[in-house]
């Protein structure tokens, strides 16, 4: 946490609201999301209980399980969230615009530019909370090698045929959300906490009611005493005015009403399966469609409050301006979508269990680089998120003094102009330190030469003046000119190449196996025992 947003805090304490710490948005948000709020049974982390999901924020489609521990049901709950969410996701798959992509050429092992179809823009999913975010990955992780019918026909207990499917796009969809600054999966709840401080734990602001209490407090209450109502609050029957956003629920709600209901159900459906009688079958029927509807009834009330609390987190983020370099991050993500899609439709298997040495490799550290460059983007973005930096000592911000034309000593002078900034931050340079600043967005660098003698910086530019030995106009300062200089790169450039799968070291678990089904490897099989094994 830096110290800006620990300032940001206290702040939000003494006004008794969020402050913000951003001025600009900092993440993608679609003009269509589809939100998803799911629900669990208690206990059973992966058992879905029910979800509210749809792009219409007046009309939710409400999905429910109302026996968890009945695999039927749970299978049809799938089926019919697959139902919804893949006609989704298949919308935006053949909008396609031509575009670019850098490839090895086999004969030559050159990069060569070719035209590659990129999906006009990508479906977005938005859950409550970071939870939810984890419950979707863990729900596609259970899906994705479920065997169908038509793969299986022995198989027991065989799912419906989109299942699968949707379990490799929530797949794909849970391992983007852990890339920085990737906007396909997200949490309403991390979404605001980027933009806006309030006065209390990081913990506490992963409660979606309580965290909207303090960036929009009641006229005339402060942040925390409404978030206290939020989290506390309960009506004359012990349930509470603010149900948490999922997918866990309230101990209370559980134990009064949603036991009973389901009590009251399964009596219902075993009276049913017992019934001989046709009118009494009749009755039963009707008595097991009421005990149902009592569920979905209980359900939706318990989820409908953390629906339009989503929604009213949208509109809040809505409200800034998007930063300049969001759509850049966008754009990868589109090309994420992308190559799923193409994975998909030529028939590959589901993704493994578990990553082999080289690919979890890759992952980390495309992770660490997207994080790099998410957080120099955002400070180029935003002046606010650049004075954090500037208070960390990480970039400076000053006018310039005098500009003093030099050049290299080559066979060829190039300019090397010197400028004299006087600035008031205290960045943590030494001789020869290499700086940045944003020019027509690219960077520039320079290098510090030294302190004038009224304690200015002295700055060396090294790039960007243009080929000629005069530099380009605008390329270099000029006196009076306000200008902000960074010690962190604007680019990030990536690590050494790591081999090829089929090349993995015996260190690292030598190859792949080959043949393991549904994209798995094969469990290791352990060295036999030796007699050199026992003393």
């Amino acid at each position: 946490m830096s110290l800006m947003h620990t300032l940001a805090q206290l702040e939000a304490v003494r006004a008794g609201r969020a402050q913000a710490t951003a001025t600009v948005r900092h993440r993608h948000v679609s003009d269509a999301p589809l939100v998803l709020v799911p629900l669990t049974t208690a206990g059973e982390a992966g058992a879905p209980l029910g979800a509210l999901v749809g792009t219409d924020r007046d009309a939710p489609r409400l999905l429910v399980v109302p026996q968890p521990r009945d695999r039927d049901l749970r299978f049809a709950f799938l089926a019919e969230l697959a139902d919804i969410v893949l006609p989704y996701l298949d919308g935006y798959a053949d909008v396609v615009e031509a575009a670019e992509r850098s490839e090895t050429d086999p004969e030559t092992g050159k990069k060569v530019k070719v035209e590659v179809e990129l999906c006009a823009d990508a479906p977005q999913l938005i859950v409550p909370s970071r939870a939810g975010v984890d419950f979707l990955r863990l729900l596609g992780r259970s899906m994705r090698f479920r065997r169908t019918v038509e793969q299986d026909p022995d198989t027991p207990y065989p799912a419906p045929p989109r299942v699968p499917l949707l379990g490799r796009w929530l797949t794909h969809y849970g391992e983007r959300a852990r890339v920085p600054g990737s906007s396909l999966l997200l949490a309403v709840t991390d979404l605001l906490n980027r933009h806006w401080a309030t006065g209390q734990s990081g913990l506490e602001n992963q409660h979606l009611g309580a965290l909207l209490a303090w960036i929009d407090p009641p006229a005339g209450g402060s942040g925390a005493e409404a978030a206290l109502r939020a989290e506390l609050a309960r009506d004359a029957e012990g349930q509470l005015l603010c149900p948490p956003a999922g997918p866990a629920t309230d101990p209370a709600f559980d134990n009064k009403l949603l036991a009973p209901a389901v009590e009251r159900y399964d009596r219902a459906r075993g009276a049913l399966a017992a019934a001989e009688d046709g009118l009494v079958a009749d009755r039963l029927l009707a008595g097991l469609t009421s005990a149902e509807a009592r569920i979905r009834a209980l359900l939706e009330d318990c989820m409908r409050p953390a629906w339009d609390a989503v929604w009213q987190g949208i509109d809040l983020v809505r409200e800034l301006p998007e930063g300049a370099r969001v759509a850049d991050r966008w754009t990868r993500d589109r090309w994420s979508f992308t190559g799923h899609r193409d994975r998909v439709r030529a028939g590959e298997p589901p993704q493994p269990r578990i990553d082999d040495a080289v690919t979890a490799a890759q992952k980390l550290a495309a992770r660490e680089t997207a994080q790099a460059q998410l957080e120099a983007q955002e400070a180029l973005d935003d002046p606010l998120v650049m004075a954090g930096r500037r208070l960390s000592g990480e970039a400076f911000a000053g006018e310039v003094t005098e500009v003093v034309m030099a050049y290299s000593e080559s066979k060829r002078p190039s300019p090397r102009p010197l400028v004299t900034v006087a600035t008031d931050d205290r960045p943590h340079l030494g001789e020869g330190t290499k700086i940045y600043r944003s020019l027509d967005g690219k960077p520039q660098s320079a290098e510090f030469a030294g302190y004038a003698e009224d304690g200015a910086l002295v700055l060396r530019l090294l790039d960007r003046m243009g080929r000629s030995k005069e530099p380009s106009p605008g390329s270099v300062p000029e006196n009076g000119d306000r200008v902000c200089f960074t010690l962190f790169e604007h680019e990030q450039r990536g690590g050494p190449k790591l081999p090829d799968p089929e090349e993995t070291p015996w260190t690292h678990g030598g190859p792949p196996s080959i043949g393991a089904s549904g994209g798995d490897h094969p469990q290791t099989i352990p060295d036999p025992v030796t007699p050199e094994d026992f003393l």
